[in-house]
């Protein structure tokens, strides 16, 4: 039976690999930074595989079929979008296939995928946690971006499901959690019923699948003018709320904001906190170190949060 070891959550952005900070004065440093002090804390784990958790930002899904929820079962291949890796990932099937098994029991018809495209919503903080070790994961992507969202009660639930599925698990190996995503950003609306959604956009997010890396072409020099901006809006005021939360192990006072309430305090990219829901209930403990810097310059505040203590 498989050993859940622990959860790593960890933000992610799109200027972490295109704008890396050069010094301690840079945006984005002391971030880095713990990120370098979780992947040494998570080699002396000696994970043998990751649950990696986290979404898709209109590189793969689009609103043609806009699942809640998908696994990777057999392959999986990097987007390559903003400077992340590009190409085939490990994927650790047994296990994966064990999962989709236990949750359809379970009553979660997850959407299954045996070739898998995933973007920095998962490499990212896949490569950052893995450091030199060639680990196979097992790659879920939640809709975070696409209303509407699965709510968080239901994500909570499903982190529960996930959990007892992995423990029950034939693969004997220990797993390691990983939720990447968040914490508060702002972001355009991604919502064809939204009446300030430009027209080409609003044909891009619903038939973007016909030429995924001509939509991604045109779209990320958009995503790119919104760096380097000291006066983004982050709230860290919220996200350090938000990970002292987690400290205490109860998810309630986060589900009970509902989706209004948490995109008031952390904008429609804190939407995004789901994967971190999904990873700690599936874990069942809180989180135990925790590091955060708000860095407007990459329009989010970034935090990384553990259940293992960092040195």
């Amino acid at each position: 039976m498989s050993e859940i070891i622990g959860m790593v959550g960890m933000s992610h952005s799109p200027f972490a690999t295109l704008l890396p900070p050069s010094g301690p004065e840079q945006p984005g440093w002391r971030f880095m930074a713990d990120t370098r002090r979780v992947a040494e804390a998570v080699a002396a784990l000696a994970p043998d595989a990751l649950v990696v958790i986290g979404p898709d930002h209109f590189h793969a899904n689009f609103y043609d079929a806009m699942p809640p929820f998908i696994l990777g079962v057999e392959q999986a291949e990097g987007f390559g979008d903003f400077g992340s890796k590009a190409g085939p990932l490990p994927v650790a099937s047994a296990l994966a296939w064990s999962v989709r098994d236990a949750l359809a029991d379970d009553g979660f018809d997850l959407t299954l995928s045996y070739a898998l495209t995933v973007d920095h919503g998962i490499v990212q903080s896949y490569d950052m946690i893995r450091g030199d070790a060639e680990l196979p994961l097992v790659p879920l992507v939640v809709n975070t971006a696409a209303p509407p969202l699965p709510s968080m009660p239901r994500c909570v639930q499903l982190g529960r499901s996930l959990g007892a599925a992995i423990r029950g698990s034939a693969y004997a190996g220990r797993v390691l959690l990983v939720a990447s995503g968040g914490l508060s950003h702002w972001l355009p609306s991604n919502d064809p019923r939204d009446p300030r959604i430009a027209a080409d956009r609003r044909e891009a997010v619903i038939r973007g699948r016909q030429d995924t890396r001509a939509f991604a072409a045109a779209r990320e020099p958009r995503v790119l003018a919104m760096a380097g901006n000291p006066d983004a809006p982050v709230n860290a005021g919220w996200d350090t709320w938000f990970l002292d939360q987690l400290r205490t192990g109860d998810l309630g006072p986060v589900t009970d904001l509902g989706d209004k309430g948490l995109e008031e305090r952390a904008g429609t990219g804190g939407h995004e906190i789901r994967t971190w829901l999904i990873a700690l209930a599936a874990l069942g403990r809180p989180l135990v170190w925790t590091g955060y810097e708000p860095v407007p310059e990459w329009i989010t505040g970034m935090g990384v949060g553990t259940t293992f203590e960092v040195s």
